[in-house]
C-alpha cells in the first residue's frame, strides 16, 4: 500500500498514454508551437503493463487512462484488452475528447470498458470551433449518443470558464435531464508556465450550483465508492442524469487525494499542483532494477505526498501559474 505522512492511501492511479492531442484548446496548450515528448522518451505500452503490474499489487485499484488525447495513440485497443485480461481486477476508465471513438466504440463496449469521461466545454458549435480549433462537435454529440446506446457510462467534463460557457449552463442542464448522463463542470485552474487564467474567467462551483439549482430540483448524492473521485454530485429528479462540480480552487479535496498521476515521459507526480516529479521511466527500462525496487521507489514518493492547497497558497502570491507543465503534458 501507498500511504503518505498524512495518513491518505494511493488507490487511484491516472496514466498519461501520450501527450499528443488533436484538438488545441486554448486552455489545455496555450503555446501555438507545442514541443512534444520524443518519441522514445514516452512510455511504451510494455513500459506501461509492467508498471500495471507493479501498482496493482500495492492497492491501486482504479486506473484512468488519459492524454494528451488517448485514441490519437495507436494500436489503444489492444493495450486496453491486454490490461483487462491480464489485470482483471482493475477498474479502467478513459478521459476523452471523443472525437476519434466512432468506429471504436463497440469494441470498448466488449473489451469491458464500463464508463468514458469525455471533455466537452459548449454544445454550441461555433463557440466549439473556436475553443477547440477544429469543427468535430457534431462527431462528439453523436458518440456520446452511441456510448449511451450501447450501455457505456458517460461524464462530460466542461471547464467552468466565466465569459466563455457561462451562458450555456441551462443547455447543459438540459442535457443531462434529457440523457442518462453526468455533467461534471470543473474550476478552471491556473495549471502550466504560459497559461491563460484570468480571475475573471474564473467560475467557482457554488455558484455553478446555485445557477443550475433555479433551473431544476437538485438532490445531493452521497458517494459510496471509495475511488469515486472529487466530484461533488447532485441527482435530476425531474431528469435522467446527474449534475457535478468539481472545486480544486474554491473549495479543495486534497485531505481526501488517492490518487497518483503518471506523465507520458514516466514522470510520477504526487501532486497536480506540484512540480516536484520523480522519473520512473529509466527504472522501468532497466535490466538492473527489479520490481521490488520499483514498488520501494513508489512508496517512498508516496510518503512525501504533498497538500496541494498549500502549494496554491504559496504559488499564489508569486506567479500566475501554480506549476510549470501545461495539462496536456501532466495528463489531466
Amino acid at each position: 500500500m501507498i500511504k503518505d505522512n498524512y495518513g491518505r492511501s494511493v488507490s487511484y492511479l491516472r496514466l498519461s498514454i501520450t501527450d499528443r492531442c488533436n484538438l488545441n484548446c486554448f486552455y489545455c496548450r496555450p503555446c501555438k508551437n507545442t514541443r512534444f515528448i520524443p518519441h522514445d522518451k514516452v512510455l511504451t505500452y510494455e513500459d506501461m503493463f509492467y508498471l500495471l503490474g507493479v501498482v496493482s499489487k500495492m492497492n491501486v485499484q482504479k486506473v484512468r487512462l488519459t492524454g494528451g488525447e488517448p485514441f490519437a495513440r495507436r494500436d489503444i485497443l489492444y493495450f486496453l484488452n491486454r490490461i483487462k485480461n491480464n489485470f482483471p481486477k482493475l477498474d479502467i476508465r478513459l478521459t476523452t475528447n471523443a472525437t476519434l471513438i466512432a468506429g471504436k466504440i463497440g469494441a470498448l463496449k466488449d473489451i469491458g470498458i464500463k464508463g468514458l469521461n469525455i471533455s466537452l466545454d459548449t454544445l454550441d458549435r461555433d463557440k466549439y470551433r473556436r475553443i477547440t480549433g477544429c469543427d468535430y462537435l457534431s462527431n462528439v454529440l453523436a458518440s456520446i449518443d452511441r456510448c449511451l446506446e450501447v450501455g457505456i457510462r458517460v461524464k462530460i467534463n466542461v471547464v467552468a470558464l466565466k465569459g466563455v460557457n457561462d451562458d450555456e449552463l441551462e443547455s447543459f442542464v438540459n442535457l443531462a435531464l434529457k440523457k442518462p448522463l453526468d455533467v461534471r463542470f470543473i474550476e478552471f485552474m491556473p495549471i502550466g508556465q504560459k497559461t491563460l487564467w484570468q480571475r475573471e474567467n474564473f467560475w467557482p462551483s457554488e455558484e455553478i450550483v446555485r445557477a443550475a439549482g433555479n433551473i431544476t430540483k437538485l438532490d445531493p448524492v452521497a458517494e459510496q465508492d471509495k475511488n469515486h473521485g472529487p466530484a461533488r454530485i447532485y441527482h435530476l429528479p425531474q431528469g435522467l442524469g446527474r449534475i457535478g462540480v468539481i472545486s480544486p480552487l474554491s473549495n479543495h479535496f486534497c485531505l481526501t487525494c488517492n490518487r497518483f498521476r503518471i506523465t507520458a515521459d514516466g514522470r510520477l507526480r504526487t501532486c497536480l499542483f506540484s512540480d516536484k516529479d520523480y522519473r520512473l521511466l529509466p527504472l522501468i527500462r532497466s535490466s538492473k532494477v527489479s520490481a521490488d525496487h520499483l514498488q520501494k521507489v513508489l512508496e517512498r514518493a508516496g510518503q512525501k505526498k504533498p497538500m496541494g492547497y498549500e502549494i496554491m497558497g504559496q504559488s499564489s502570491k508569486e506567479r500566475k501559474s501554480v506549476c510549470q507543465r501545461v495539462m496536456s503534458s501532466i495528463g489531466g
